[in-house]
């Protein structure tokens, strides 16, 4: 018996890669949200149990400490701890009364985001948990980037606004819904330091080198595949700045970088790789590829005149190279901070060499 050696192209070995990527981390994702909402929903119907038994606590302290013991002895992994049980009341008391919608998105939260998001010292109301939680499952915020965005009011700078992109008239409807998701109005790129004027190039060679943040930017679910990425047909060869692909859309994600104001003539030049990309990129059980113009700064209404008879999804977004006012103020202080902790340990140790 004989093994045939298959040879396939380099971009088709790369199509199935990015769908065996695909289908795992969907996997992984459905798994970590199953497990999340299972807990969630036992949390919940614990912290119903005493709160309509009208356990408070005062004298059901010590009903509390019985049931953990009794509990942890059934289940040691489930951290059923009597601080941990009243936070359970505490879960159910704060949404009891809050919409579905509300319910449904703390739902497959992990448990650490809940407890940070009720914090009576946060204050936060429905409109912003609701906010907090959705930023949570699209970007993968861990607990530590959740406080962050928490201290920095992030829920504040989202201001409702027209979307700059033909995905209704472009793709099917949920597919357009998701990419409304997906895609934001406004990236901020104020990790790449830039304090002077530079070109195209320069922003993109800096985006690659810090590709790791600009995914996290980017959101949940992008896989970076390449820049200045090459595609050649009909004997010409065309380059797409930056190349991406998301999992959640399952299609290719072509991104345009411009350092002015956008232009109509950008979105003409948008369509025509987007045309190349789902020719000859694009996988059979993918979606059509779609295409982002990334610049400095936009009108509503010129870029609504410019997508409106284009046959491809076309978004269009700014970026930011500084970081927020608030943001870079925390960047001063933390900074301030590092200089006078070192400032003093430096003082501290000259004074300790003196007496030695």
């Amino acid at each position: 018996m004989t093994t045939e050696i298959i040879h396939i192209e380099e971009s088709e070995y790369n199509s199935i890669l990015l769908q065996a990527v695909a289908v795992i981390d969907k996997a992984r994702a459905n798994a970590a949200k199953s497990v999340s909402c299972i807990a969630n929903t036992a949390y919940w119907e614990i912290g119903k149990l005493l709160y309509e038994k009208k356990l408070d606590s005062g004298y059901g302290n010590r009903v509390v400490e019985r049931l953990s013991v009794d509990l942890k002895q059934l289940y040691p992994s489930m951290g059923l701890s009597p601080r941990n049980l009243w936070d359970m009341k505490r879960f159910y008391v704060r949404f009891l009364e809050s919409d579905e919608k509300l319910r449904q998105a703390v739902a497959v939260l992990p448990w650490s985001h809940n407890l940070m998001l009720i914090n009576k010292k946060l204050g936060l109301s429905d409109d912003q948990i609701l906010f907090y939680s959705q930023q949570v499952v699209a970007k993968g915020w861990n607990r530590d980037l959740l406080m962050n965005a928490i201290k920095l009011k992030m829920h504040e700078n989202q201001m409702p606004v027209l979307p700059d992109n033909n995905f209704s008239t472009t793709l099917p409807a949920l597919q357009a819904n998701y990419a409304n998701e997906v895609f934001r109005d406004n990236y901020n790129l104020g990790f790449l330091g830039v304090t002077e004027p530079i070109g195209e190039l320069e922003l993109e060679r800096r985006l690659v080198e810090k590709v790791k943040l600009f995914l996290l930017e980017l959101g949940k679910g992008f896989t970076f595949i390449g820049n200045q990425y090459v595609l050649e047909y009909n004997g010409k060869e065309s380059k797409v700045d930056m190349l991406f692909f998301h999992r959640g859309l399952r299609c290719l994600v072509a991104i345009d970088l411009k350092i002015g104001a956008f232009k109509p003539e950008y979105a003409g030049k948008m369509n025509y790789y987007l045309s190349l990309l789902d020719r000859i990129e694009r996988g059979e059980d993918e979606n059509r590829s779609i295409g982002i113009i990334l610049c400095a700064e936009k009108d509503h209404v010129d870029v609504e005149l410019a997508l409106e008879d284009m046959g491809k999804p076309i978004g269009v977004a700014e970026y930011q190279l500084i970081l927020p006012k608030q943001e870079l103020e925390k960047v001063v202080r933390d900074e301030i901070a590092i200089y006078e902790r070192d400032r003093q340990r430096i003082s501290s140790n000259s004074t300790e060499n003196e007496f030695n």
